[in-house]
């Protein structure tokens, strides 16, 4: 047979049926498990209310000192509705310059009680944000893809955050630039953008995250105006996956080493900052040994013994002998000779 299931009111029940037939208060307490106060309570509850003195009472508090006064509740609901478009704070100041007297109520308690009469216009719920991640390329020659991103961002001795945008060419490692900006915001990045294409040319491709600037939430296909304009410069877009940065992971790799070397704790100010990313950046691109290249440095390649090769894009544009310390063009990079 299965077990027989009970509740509280299913006792009070029994037990008042019990008393009602006559038993005593004193064995019923003992049996129910009960004390004989309780007992009385249930008794006395049931005598003077009926079937509805069995139930369980509201624990609510019977007064609320602090509660709005019925009045003024309906004065703040007057107000707002002759002003439709005033909020919360400015409701509460039409309040204290119309009725001095009356103690003001809180802008938040002034916003609960319009929100009950439903006086509160609430926003649209934002969609949310689903990152879209592209194909990913693989690459062959120097400019056909940059990677770009912000370091994470760091307080320097001023007090103000410095928020590092970082652009590499994916197959060199070369760092083409690294600029210490206030923010995020899209508008210092076109500056960067700019003089970096006007140095190195434009990249067939460039990959970044889903993160601002270069992808928002809340457009067509994750597009902002930086990306747009990378479009219509003939650049395509590539996006890695989100929570997957190793599929940018020479990018993240320089950030690390960036991180290590490029910051300092005794940066005073933003132009200090600067000198001192131009300076891990020069050090990065012709000093510092990689063990992807052999241990050679990313804008050189060694071709002989102290002789260097100096390329660009497909180009390659002359020789550096670093014994006499002097560099020799190539007759004829580009594979042509114009005749005057």
């Amino acid at each position: 047979m299965p077990w027989k299931e009970t509740s509280v009111m299913d006792e009070r029940i029994k037990f008042i049926g019990r008393l009602l037939a006559g038993e005593k208060m004193a064995s019923l307490c003992r049996e129910f498990g009960i004390s004989r106060v309780s007992g009385h309570k249930i008794w006395n509850r049931y005598k003077e209310e009926g079937n509805r003195g069995i139930y369980d009472r509201s624990r609510a508090a019977h007064k609320h000192p602090n509660q709005i006064p019925y009045e003024i509740e309906q004065l703040i609901v007057r107000l707002k509705k002759e002003k439709m478009n005033w909020g919360a704070p400015k409701i509460r100041e039409l309040v204290r310059n119309r009725y001095p007297d009356i103690k003001l109520p809180a802008i938040s308690t002034v916003h609960c009680i319009l929100d009950r009469h439903a006086l509160v216009n609430r926003h649209r719920k934002r969609n949310k944000y689903h990152a879209i991640a592209t194909y990913l390329s693989v690459p062959q020659e120097p400019n056909d893809l940059w990677c770009t991103d912000f370091k994470g961002q760091f307080k320097i001795q001023n007090g103000s955050y410095c928020f590092p945008l970082t652009i590499s060419d994916f197959i060199s490692r070369y760092i083409i630039s690294c600029e210490a900006l206030s923010s995020t915001e899209i508008n210092p990045c076109f500056a960067v953008f700019e003089e970096a294409f006007k140095e190195y040319g434009l990249p067939v491709a460039i990959r970044n995250d889903n993160g601002a600037p270069f992808a928002g939430g809340n457009s067509l296909w994750n597009l902002t105006k930086l990306s747009v304009w990378w479009i219509r410069l003939g650049i395509k877009l590539e996006r890695i996956r989100p929570g997957n940065p190793q599929e940018n992971g020479r990018h993240e790799r320089m950030h690390r080493t960036l991180k290590l070397e490029g910051t300092s704790s005794d940066i005073s100010n933003m132009l200090q900052q600067q000198e001192r990313f131009d300076k891990f950046r020069k050090e990065f691109n012709y000093e510092r040994p990689h063990k992807a290249f052999a241990n050679q440095v990313v804008g050189l390649k060694e071709v002989d013994n102290g002789i260097f090769q100096i390329d660009f894009m497909s180009y390659t544009l002359g020789f550096f002998d670093e014994e006499s310390d002097k560099f020799t063009p190539c007759e004829d990079p580009f594979g042509f000779k114009i005749e005057i």
